[in-house]
């Protein structure tokens, strides 16, 4: 979408797109490595580990795989319901579906191609010749998140007071606290008190409604 855009929408991916575990999670159970990542993640929903700590687990457990296998793998990545028709949306009202999630940029890019959402930023795994070497390239947390998101929003000329964030978790807070409306969808006690309002549901289109009057509101 390189247009004029009237706003734009921040969509996280785990836990708000992805609908069961996470992304990390599913390419963990074909890398040989998700119940060491699993552990990892509860302990950071626990504030006991940091994202640059299970980052670090996590690449270790990619080192010799392809490119070209972990796209495969995402090709089957589950979603909740709804997602085309929620991209759909954002593109006939003019406004941009972007990605600010801490997952791996392979999975972001994944979900771009699929269906149509603008990718920005995320953490890296190494790659050496086509292959992953398991070591993180690039750290990406919570408040880079948030400063990709804005900067974005920046280059496409967009102030922030046109922008609001669906998101589910900590990793949302830092971003919730900076835009005007943020939903949170099946979401934590800390992400529901950090966000303007909150929704349960399976299907993502539930959120158009609220995408809807948030759109009202910016003419």
């Amino acid at each position: 979408m390189t247009e004029p855009v009237r706003g734009i929408v921040f969509f996280d991916v785990d836990g708000t797109l992805v609908s069961t575990g996470s992304s990390s999670s599913h390419l963990a159970a074909r890398l040989g490595h998700r119940e060491a990542l699993d552990e990892a993640e509860r302990q950071y929903a626990d504030g006991t580990l940091t994202n640059r700590q299970v980052s670090e687990i996590d690449a270790a457990g990619w080192r010799g795989a392809s490119t070209t296998a972990v796209n495969r793998w995402l090709e089957d990545l589950p979603v909740l319901d709804g997602v085309e028709l929620v991209v759909a949306w954002c593109r006939s009202h003019r406004v941009a579906p972007v990605l600010a999630s801490l997952a791996w940029q392979p999975v972001t890019a994944s979900l771009a191609r699929k269906f149509g959402f603008v990718a920005n930023g995320g953490p890296r795994v190494g790659v050496t010749g086509g292959t992953h070497d398991g070591t993180v390239a690039e750290h990406f947390d919570e408040f880079d998140k948030r400063d990709a998101a804005l900067r974005y929003a920046l280059t496409r000329g967009v102030p922030i007071e046109r922008c609001c964030a669906i998101g589910d978790s900590r990793s949302d807070i830092p971003l919730f606290e900076v835009v005007p409306a943020a939903l949170a969808l099946n979401a934590t006690g800390a992400a529901r008190a950090a966000a303007s309002s909150a929704i349960d549901t399976t299907d993502l289109s539930a959120v158009v409604p609220w995408l809807e009057t948030w759109l009202r509101g910016l003419d």
